[in-house]
């Protein structure tokens, strides 16, 4: 199995569940120890309105503070047009444009149903392009809804070959309740992969029901190419009930062994992930953070102690 890339997703994704706020220079500083560590993407930020999801205030200040050539690997979820307009004029090139695959959910997150946000795509990827960048076409709540139940994968596939999406780099596959199993994520990945446009599938687990790294793993057998994870699982959806941490990067890294990936990198992101965490008083919920705690010292993963 080929690793996928990693998209970083703390800083947007990781970050909207949590209680305290991280100023931009502290955001900067984590933008660029992971860089510096070798993930190669991040999502850093999103233009969902402040008053709703507080933690993402300053994600235009955090666009512009950042460099050109940091920001090629970066994305910023988006969800109208003119959220794309204003990323762009900051300095954001890669846009993903969310929006959720039922109705209930995108109602309660978007404030729309789907038709809207499907219908309103083609001005976000003309804005894109316009701005030299690049655009992902992101489903949420790919495999259930909270409010719904079990989505039908049809509806899915039907978004995917819709015209009006045509354009989008890459196709976003989010398990927004981590309710998935291997199996369901297989075959969705699949079916994407088989019967809708060529294009590069993400996949964008949760581990709220501990399938977080099986899941992945499926999505990247499937035929995955990036996989998205938060240090230390951090995060959750503020409008999904039930929804808990991402899949941990580390635990993902652990499982996929990227070529970047080694036991001095692993001690760095730990120790970011541990700053972080105690930071903004939450859990540890990466099992790779935890076993690279442990006494285990003949092997070579394990972190030395302070």
């Amino acid at each position: 199995m080929t690793a996928p890339l990693l998209r970083d997703v703390t800083l947007r994704d990781g970050l909207q569940l949590t209680g305290k706020m991280l100023d931009t220079e502290r955001k900067v500083d984590i933008v660029r120890r992971l860089l510096a560590a070798g993930v190669p993407a991040l999502e850093i930020g999103s233009m969902a309105r402040p008053d709703l999801v507080p933690p993402m205030a300053n994600s235009l200040d955090l666009i512009a503070a950042l460099t050109p050539d940091e920001l090629a690997k970066c994305w910023v979820w988006v969800a109208t047009p003119r959220h794309v307009e204003k990323a762009a004029a900051a300095g954001a090139r890669n846009f993903q444009y969310c929006f959720s695959v039922s109705d209930a959910h995108n109602r309660a997150n978007i404030g729309r149903d789907t038709e809207a946000s499907v219908a309103a795509m083609p001005d976000a990827i003309r804005l894109a392009r316009e701005a030299g960048g690049e655009i992902q076409l992101c489903l949420a709540t790919a495999f259930t809804c909270p409010f719904d139940g079990r989505v039908d994968p049809v509806r899915v596939l039907a978004i995917a070959n819709d015209p009006r999406t045509e354009g989008a780099v890459d196709i976003v596959l989010a398990d927004t309740l981590g309710q998935a199993h291997p199996g369901q994520v297989s075959a969705l990945v699949s079916a994407v992969r088989e019967g809708t446009p060529p294009r590069r599938i993400v996949f964008h687990g949760h581990d709220t029901w501990g399938m977080g790294v099986a899941n992945t793993l499926a999505a990247v057998a499937a035929g995955a190419g990036m996989v998205d994870g938060a240090l230390g699982g951090l995060g959750g959806c503020p409008f999904a009930p039930g929804a808990s941490g991402n899949t941990a990067a580390e635990d993902i890294l652990f499982a996929t062994r990227p070529d970047w990936f080694t036991p001095e990198t692993l001690a760095s992101l730990v120790g970011l992930t541990e700053e972080l965490l105690a930071e903004l008083g939450e859990p540890n919920r990466s099992r790779t953070a935890e076993g690279a705690r442990s006494k285990a010292a003949a092997f070579e993963w394990v972190v030395p102690g302070d």
